[in-house]
Parts: C-alpha cells; sequence; structure tokens
C-alpha cells in the first residue's frame, strides 16, 4: 500500500469522522459524560490518523521526509494505547452509568498509559521497538509486539466488562460494543502480516461509525443522568404498545416516584440528589427483566412498561423492586433512605384507552399510594 492510497484512505476516515463529530456537537447532549468522551475518542482518532499518514515516508531519504518519518512513528507509537483506553472508559461508562466512578477508572487508565510510556522510551532508547535506518525505511525489532499485545488486551477487557454484565444493558447496545474490537484487531493481523499495510485506524473508523449509529443516536432518547429512556422514547413506545395491543398481546405500566425526593435535594444538596435519581434508575434496571422498558417521566418519576397480563404477575414484578429497595436501604451505604409510590396497571384492550387516558389512570393510582405513604408517615411521626 503505497503513501498515496494510505493518504486517501486516511483523508476519507478523517471527513467521516469529522462529520460524525459535527452531528454529535449538533443535535446531541453535549453536556452528556457518554458524549465528551465518544467526541475524544473520534478526535483522537482524526488526529492518530494524521500522525499515520506522517509515519508512512518510508524510504523517502530526501529533504525533510526523515524527520517526519521518525516524529510520526515515535508519536504512533508512544500514543497507541490511549484510543483503546478510551474506548474502554467508554464501555465501562454505557456499562455502570456512573460518571464519577468511570472517571475514576479514567484515572487507572492513566496509570496504566503512564507506566506503558516509561516502557516505551526505556525500549526504544536501545531501539528495541522498531528503528529507522539511514535509507528513512521502517524497522521492526524484538519488542515490536508488546503496544500491540498491551493494545489487544485493552480491547478484550472491554469486552470482558459488557459480558459480566450482560442484564444491565440494551441488547442492541451490547451487541454494537462487543463488535467494536474486531475491525482493529482485524486490522492488526493484517498489518502485521502485510508490511506497509495501514488499516488498524481504519478499523477504529468503522467501529466508530457502528457506536454512533446503534448507541449515539439511541443516545437522542436516553434520559443523560439516569441512563434509562427519556419522556420523548416513552410516549413513542407506549403509543406503539397500545397499537400493537390486542387481546392476546396485553401490556402493564408502573408509575412510581422517589418520596420525600425535595427533602433528599433540601437537605444534602442537588449533586445527592442526582445520585439518589441514579441509584432508583439503577433499582429498577436490576428488578427488571430483559426486554422491559424503563424510562425518566419526569423529574423524580419513572415508568416502567412490561409485556404483563396477570395482575398476579404484577404483583410479583412489583414485590420485586420492593424487595431490591429494602435491600438498598438495609446497606446504609448512602446518606438517605429511598421510597417509592406506585400506581399500576394493565393495559384493557376493551376500553380503547390513549396513551394519556392510561397514563392518567396509573398516575391517580400513584397518588392513591401515595396518601397512604404520607397518612403512614404522620402515624408513625405522631406516636413517637
Amino acid at each position: 500500500m503505497g503513501w498515496g492510497n494510505i493518504f486517501i484512505l486516511n483523508l476519507y476516515s478523517t471527513i467521516i469522522l469529522l462529520i460524525l463529530g459535527f452531528h454529535v456537537q449538533k443535535n446531541g447532549e453535549r453536556k452528556a459524560f457518554q458524549d465528551k468522551l465518544f467526541l475524544v475518542i473520534l478526535y483522537f482518532t482524526v488526529f492518530m490518523l494524521c500522525i499515520d499518514t506522517l509515519s508512512r515516508f518510508d524510504g523517502m531519504a530526501f529533504a525533510f521526509f526523515p524527520a517526519v518519518n521518525a516524529i510520526g512513528n515515535f508519536t504512533i507509537f508512544l500514543l497507541v494505547p490511549v484510543i483503546p483506553s478510551l474506548w474502554l472508559a467508554y464501555v465501562h461508562f454505557q456499562t455502570f452509568r456512573k460518571e464519577r466512578k468511570t472517571k475514576n477508572f479514567l484515572r487507572f487508565l492513566g496509570f496504566l498509559n503512564l507506566v506503558y510510556i516509561v516502557f516505551f522510551l526505556v525500549s526504544q532508547h536501545f531501539d528495541l521497538l522498531y528503528s529507522i535506518n539511514e535509507n528513512n525505511i521502517y524497522q521492526r525489532a524484538p519488542l515490536y509486539f508488546v503496544p500491540v499485545l498491551f493494545t489487544i488486551l485493552l480491547l478484550l477487557w472491554a469486552m470482558v466488562i459488557p459480558i459480566r454484565h450482560r442484564e444491565r444493558m440494551v441488547r442492541k447496545e451490547f451487541f454494537s460494543i462487543i463488535f467494536f474490537a474486531i475491525p482493529p484487531v482485524i486490522g492488526i493481523i493484517l498489518q502485521i502480516m502485510f508490511y506497509g499495510t495501514s488499516l488498524i485506524l481504519s478499523g477504529v473508523v468503522l467501529s466508530l461509525l457502528i457506536i454512533f449509529f446503534n448507541i449515539q443516536t439511541h443516545g437522542m432518547h436516553t434520559d443523560y443522568l439516569t441512563g434509562v429512556s427519556n419522556r420523548k422514547m416513552l410516549d413513542a413506545y407506549l403509543k406503539e404498545k397500545i397499537n400493537q395491543c390486542n387481546e392476546q398481546n396485553i401490556f402493564a405500566a408502573i408509575l412510581l416516584d422517589i418520596n420525600d425526593f425535595k427533602h433528599i435535594n433540601d437537605t444534602y444538596g442537588h449533586s445527592v440528589g442526582d445520585n439518589a435519581l441514579e441509584n432508583a434508575a439503577e433499582l429498577l434496571r436490576q428488578s427488571l427483566r430483559i426486554g422491559d422498558f424503563v424510562a425518566r417521566f419526569g423529574g423524580d418519576e419513572f415508568c416502567i412498561i412490561t409485556d404483563i397480563s396477570e395482575d398476579m404477575d404484577l404483583d410479583i414484578t412489583v414485590h420485586r423492586i420492593y424487595k431490591n429497595l429494602n435491600k438498598f436501604n438495609a446497606s446504609n451505604s448512602h446518606p438517605y433512605k429511598l421510597s417509592f409510590s406506585m400506581g399500576y396497571a394493565a393495559y384493557d384492550y376493551h376500553l380503547q384507552m390513549s396513551a394519556e387516558e392510561f397514563l392518567k389512570q396509573i398516575d391517580a393510582l400513584m397518588y392513591e399510594d401515595k396518601s397512604i405513604h404520607k397518612r403512614n408517615f404522620c402515624f408513625s411521626k405522631n406516636r413517637r
């Protein structure tokens, strides 16, 4: 693969990534942590594509080409673990939806990258990774495989995390994240087998395209704080379920809110309040089956839609939520206790209610439950 072909391939890849970046910045939620991470990966890949182009002046031993070739190869080897490390952090956030937890993980990855940089500088001092001879020709050295192996291990780690926590992820997101590593790994293998090819970063571009269409666009319908679907997605999903509903295809919905959420905000501050919302969303995800739908209805309210037609099965789901709620409160890992009020019902196909009417029905049931909660709270307070 000649320099001209590499230049054209990298140029096309750069243009694609810049278009994606523009689209994310224009239409995405730029404050969302996952969007920030995605944009960092995207723009750093653009930078590496430019450096890769500079590192391909092999055999051009006149003018400034040797210096450009040397700088390009040095930078490529120096920064080789950055993209897989950023990707690993992105996967970590997509899996756990905990910004603080992912930022701590990023610091650990930064430490690993620092260790690699020290290894690289020491090894390259003795030309153990690669060398460039007097004719400006790049040659592999005995430890060439180490950066490649480190990159592959980081990508494999990014596959292990979602596999171990499969239940936390949406099916479409799960398979897109697992697939991400395949194109760049194929590029690594081909680049090792066929000297002079430049396919690793092109593989990364293909993976980023898949992530953009399957996850980042999905993020436009996701509540960026809690990671569950947003109100816009809920409205569309509920209308679709009603349109598909018949006597054999019944669904149910649960509407709930966090009791005394204002007290949590006023007592501990809005950052702790946000944490309470995140934990509530995570608790609901853990309580539901694969295929169940959960969305943030607004404020401290959440809505669950599940393919349940029997009242007994719906009661079992509600009981599971309360069981996990009690387990969360018993852990004493947070300064607050969570409490839910819930309204729930199976959709009655014969009544032909609209989405708005059905939501009003379960909203009224939820406020009945909230009234009971308030009466019980006042009763227990007066007994003291």
